[in-house]
């Protein structure tokens, strides 16, 4: 009897209620495509730069292979992919929907990740979609170029797709505002790193990620280019988590 009244009660094992991470990230998507600004986007990123491709390809010179004009395009599909995924972080705090958000899942990284696995997904396959009509276009509009080196180009848009939206996710996460994001990073991308590639090269060229993109298409300093691209990934990422853990939710 003593026993009895003594012995600790066993301890109940609580089984969590979160959703997976690929439902989570699949909510993401469908919130990213569900307002005008993401529809937006979604439709400039596959358009532009096939509608560029063909505007350049009645006005080019001669041109030996198909894959800078597509590295090209693509990299200008990336610079729209950033927009994509900034509107899907800063914009719930620029809209306050990110109340609702983190009501559902308390656990504020989960949903930054959830978010960047969403945002990569889609950067991806809008991606794919523009390379591949560019390249279409190109091979209607131009005769005579080199393919040999255009499945690498089309594989290094897509990677770059994912990879400038998750850029552009993290950041927003970090700084929490949506014009904010978005003028901070075309000003670093289309100002900043033009003027420091004039002044400083050598710096330039170990931390330009468009720069990189555009070595990959074409085969050239394969390394570096992913290890900076890698680097932009991981500390936009991690400054995101940092400021999404610490800002209050009001």
């Amino acid at each position: 009897m003593t026993d009895t009244l003594t012995r600790s009660p066993a301890r109940a094992r609580v089984r969590s209620s979160g959703a997976a991470l690929p439902a989570l990230a699949g909510l993401e998507m469908r919130k990213s495509l569900s307002t005008r600004s993401g529809k937006s986007l979604a439709v400039a990123s596959v358009v532009l730069a096939p509608v560029a491709t063909a505007l350049a390809a009645t006005t080019a010179d001669a041109i030996g292979s198909a894959a800078g004009p597509i590295g090209a395009m693509g990299m200008f599909t990336a610079l729209v992919l950033l927009s994509l995924g900034v509107v899907s972080t800063a914009g719930e705090w620029s809209h306050r929907t990110v109340q609702t958000t983190f009501l559902l899942v308390p656990q504020r990284g989960r949903v930054l990740a959830a978010k960047a696995v969403a945002v990569a997904a889609l950067g991806a396959m809008f991606a794919a979609v523009s390379a591949a009509l560019s390249a279409g276009v190109l091979a209607v509009a131009l005769q005579g170029l080199s393919w040999d080196a255009a499945p690498r180009a089309l594989a290094v848009v897509v990677a770059a797709g994912a990879v400038f939206a998750v850029i552009g996710a993290g950041v927003g996460a970090a700084l929490g505002n949506t014009p904010a994001a978005l003028t901070s990073l075309y000003l670093v991308l289309l100002a900043v790193m033009p003027v420091l590639a004039t002044f400083e090269p050598e710096i330039a060229s170990k931390v330009n990620p468009s720069e990189a993109v555009m070595n990959l298409s074409q085969g050239h300093l394969t390394t570096t280019s992913v290890l900076i691209l890698s680097g932009w990934v991981l500390v936009t990422l991690a400054a995101g988590a940092v400021m999404t853990r610490r800002r209050p939710v009001q």
